[in-house]
C-alpha cells in the first residue's frame, strides 16, 4: 500500500524559506511523476508544481513560478519542495502526490506571516 509523508512545515515570516519533504513507501517513486498540490482554509486542493519520473520537466503554477521548485531523490524515495520568497497568500497545507493517483498523505501546514 502506497503511503506518504510530508514534513518540513512551519511557521514563516514574508520573504522566507522553506523546505518540504515527502517520503514514500509501499512503492517506488521512479515509477511516478510527483506533484505538490496546497489547501488553504475554506479552498479546494489546487495544484502547485510537477516533475516527471526523469526529473527532466517541471512545471509550476503561474503564482509560484520562480519562486518554488520542486526535486526528487529517488535513492532515498523522497520529493522536496524548496519555497523561496514566501507571502502570506502561500498559507496552506501542502500535500505531495504521485501524478493522477488517489494517494496522498496528512500534509504539512505552511503558515507565512505579514
Amino acid at each position: 500500500q502506497v503511503q506518504l509523508v510530508e514534513s518540513g512545515g512551519g511557521w514563516v515570516q514574508t520573504g522566507g524559506s522553506l523546505k518540504l519533504s515527502c517520503t514514500l513507501s509501499g512503492s517506488s517513486i521512479r515509477a511516478y511523476a510527483m506533484a505538490w498540490f496546497r489547501q488553504a482554509p475554506g479552498k479546494e486542493r489546487d495544484f502547485v508544481v510537477r516533475l516527471s519520473r526523469s526529473g527532466a520537466n517541471r512545471y509550476q503554477a503561474i503564482d509560484v513560478r520562480g519562486r518554488f521548485t520542486i526535486s526528487r531523490n529517488n535513492v532515498e524515495n523522497t520529493v522536496y519542495l524548496q519555497m523561496n520568497s514566501l507571502k502570506p497568500e502561500d498559507t496552506a497545507v501542502y500535500y505531495c502526490n504521485p501524478l493522477g493517483l488517489p494517494y496522498w498523505g496528512q500534509g504539512t501546514q505552511v503558515t507565512v506571516s505579514s
